[in-house]
């Protein structure tokens, strides 16, 4: 998403659009970043919604919806009281570590108020749609054993200490930008960061009451495909949106993300198919979304070959993390965020410095910088994305456990989080 960023560096304006560098404003533009905004937010509710609610047992159904909800609108109330102006305004002489203060609140800001040539309510909007899946998605780590309580001070405290300091880094012009970072939607600041916290958060909760021995399939798999549809879909303006501009660079990336999704997919499907006798329908969305998390950072950068070699990558590195850790680790980080999109994330970033390379296909790298010099500064993000997030994502957790407590009760947890937790369930005939 580097078309995105305001930042002085040489690299950064070597992808950036020369309209978004304009200041009137383009309709056509405009058009199409409102139409990837309601996407992305699409991807979240319903998307992720039901795709998560569906894995659970029936017993959790509601926990799980409530908590994307509920995650929706404290990201969207945090991003307006100063996360937007901290990653995305001018921070000074702080500027490699922080943004600055001056958009908090957004004051001044009007229906004539631009970013580049489209609204700057309009890249508020969309920015803030990615600022929401991302602590989303780390629910499946800890789905159906964490307090709601818990899970509110969690997804906030984490928005500001883990997801603010690596986004501005990457994307608002930050230390790793000015180093020349490749993630055009999210490899690393979504996928990575996102996937660690959900490993650390099934660590330090334990599993669930009965794993691995008992038997906890997904209580909905029509549900679960519906949600992964509506992903699939809304990942179109997740990362196609990115370019901010309804041209040629849009196109291209929808269409990698495409073939991305369809190359994992198929990988997942036929590695299932040869190793347990049948494809399941599980494999295949799983499939679809280690293929969209993979390509996620590569969108804006790569060309259709290199794609589909990431997208298959994906598939079959995805599934054999996903099998390592829940048969071999046996940590159950509930709905295999890790796995899928951390492992995803780590993969994509690693292989967009390879093939962005005009000699593979891609859109070029900046001149004199090798596919081994991007590669080492691929590493280095990744691997401060894996320790910050790591890290603080512990420490939280670990505040939080002493002071509210993590965890429902063993006895609660036998009765589900629907009742006990919201006073409701989902199914009324159970």
């Amino acid at each position: 998403m580097l078309t995105k960023k305001p930042c002085n560096s040489f690299w950064l304006l070597f992808f950036v659009p020369e309209s978004v560098l304009a200041d009137t404003l383009n309709q056509s533009n405009t058009a199409w970043v409102l139409t990837a905004t309601v996407l992305v937010l699409f991807m979240t509710l319903p998307g992720l919604s039901l795709f998560y609610a569906g894995l659970v047992r029936s017993k959790n159904v509601l926990s799980v919806l409530m908590q994307c909800f509920a995650i929706t609108c404290i990201v969207s109330i945090l991003w307006l009281a100063g996360v937007y102006s901290l990653i995305y305004s001018d921070g000074g002489a702080w500027q490699p570590l922080i943004g600055g203060t001056a958009k908090v609140f957004m004051p001044g800001l009007g229906t004539a108020t631009l970013y580049g040539d489209i609204p700057e309510t309009v890249y508020f909007m969309f920015q803030m749609t990615f600022a929401i899946i991302t602590p989303a998605l780390i629910v499946g780590g800890f789905a159906e054993r964490m307090k709601f309580s818990a899970m509110l001070w969690f997804s906030a405290l984490w928005l500001l200490v883990v997801y603010l300091p690596i986004c501005h880094w990457v994307w608002g012009g930050g230390w790793l930008a000015e180093l020349g970072a490749m993630d055009f939607a999210g490899g690393i600041v979504i996928h990575i960061n996102a996937g660690v916290a959900a490993l650390i958060s099934a660590l330090v909760l334990g599993n669930r009451r009965g794993f691995p021995t008992t038997a906890m399939p997904p209580h909905n798999m029509t549900m679960v495909v519906t949600g992964a549809g509506m992903l699939w879909v809304g990942w179109f303006g997740f990362n196609g949106g990115s370019a901010l501009t309804a041209d040629g660079a849009a196109g291209m990336a929808i269409l990698v993300t495409h073939i991305g999704a369809a190359a994992g997919s198929l990988t997942w499907m036929f590695i299932e198919w040869v190793r347990f006798g049948k494809p399941s329908v599980l494999g295949i969305v799983t499939g679809m979304v280690a293929g969209l998390g993979t390509i996620t950072p590569a969108s804006g950068f790569v060309g259709p070959g290199g794609a589909l070699f990431i997208g298959i990558t994906a598939g079959a590195v995805c599934f054999g993390a996903t099998q390592f850790i829940k048969r071999v680790l046996i940590i159950d980080d509930s709905l295999d965020v890790f796995p899928v999109h951390g492992i995803g994330g780590i993969v994509g970033s690693l292989l967009t410095g390879v093939f962005a390379a005009s000699s593979l296909g891609g859109l070029g790298l900046v001149e004199g910088v090798s596919i081994m010099q991007q590669v080492g500064v691929q590493a280095l993000a990744i691997a401060v994305t894996i320790v910050w997030s790591g890290l603080f994502s512990y420490i939280i957790l670990k505040l939080l456990d002493k002071t509210l407590g993590l965890r429902v009760t063993s006895d609660e947890e036998m009765q589900g989080l629907d009742i006990v937790l919201h006073e409701e369930t989902g199914y009324h005939n159970l």
